[in-house]
């Protein structure tokens, strides 16, 4: 059986999503971020790196939140959560994968620890200001995508999609969240609309009124 280790609304959401996709029993363990529960002994030992989500499999230990919703989707093709190689969606999938991963989570974070960024303190809310338009223009181009197509690849959803729809309910306050973008805003409902979502949500006491309105 998988085991998550995850904390609720954290970057394990994008997994709990798909281990609740693939319908199969799964197992989660709290990490308390609280009490950097993450950073003690018994954790580091999984996950030197200290941060949240990890996956047990057996004996297979994984950390880093897109790796874990890859391997999980390839373990499980029949989903379709991820093109198999051969098929030419595969390139598409793995650069909007690596494009939310690196560029728009990153400008995320910046956004929301600019003091991590610097070493001057009077510079805070200028770096704050310009990754919100940064991660703004990430939304336009999300936006530009979804006008021809339900979802991010094209008509199935992928592993894409719950990772994109995790950073979208992180990001549902800044100056100009994704749900005010006209085709990002729709395909946000739809994917608040999804039992999967609906269940991973409801269970770590996520509020999705902001794409249901």
């Amino acid at each position: 059986m998988y085991k998550l280790f995850y904390y609720p609304n954290n970057a394990s959401l994008a997994p709990h999503f798909i281990l609740k996709h693939i319908g199969l029993p799964y197992e989660l363990e709290l990490v308390d971020r609280k009490t950097d529960a993450q950073k003690s002994a018994d954790y580091l030992k999984l996950n030197p790196a200290g941060r949240i989500p990890t996956l047990v499999d057996g004996d297979l230990v994984l950390f880093e939140s897109p790796a874990i919703c890859l391997y999980l989707a390839e373990q499980h093709p029949e989903t379709g959560l991820a093109p198999e190689t051969g098929n030419p969606a595969r390139t598409k999938f793995l650069q909007w994968l690596m494009y939310l991963t690196n560029t728009l989570q990153a400008d995320f974070m910046v956004y929301c620890y600019p003091e991590k960024h610097t070493t001057d303190a009077n510079g805070i809310g200028a770096i704050k200001a310009a990754h919100a338009d940064r991660v703004a223009h990430s939304f336009t181009l999300m936006d530009q995508e979804l006008a021809s197509r339900p979802y991010l690849i094209g008509e199935t959803l992928t592993i894409c999609d719950y990772f994109l729809f995790m950073l979208c309910i992180w990001a549902n306050d800044m100056p100009k969240p994704p749900q005010n973008f006209p085709h990002l805003g729709a395909y946000l409902k739809r994917m608040a609309a999804t039992d999967v979502v609906k269940a991973v949500c409801s269970a770590e006491g996520i509020d999705l009124s902001a794409f249901t309105s």
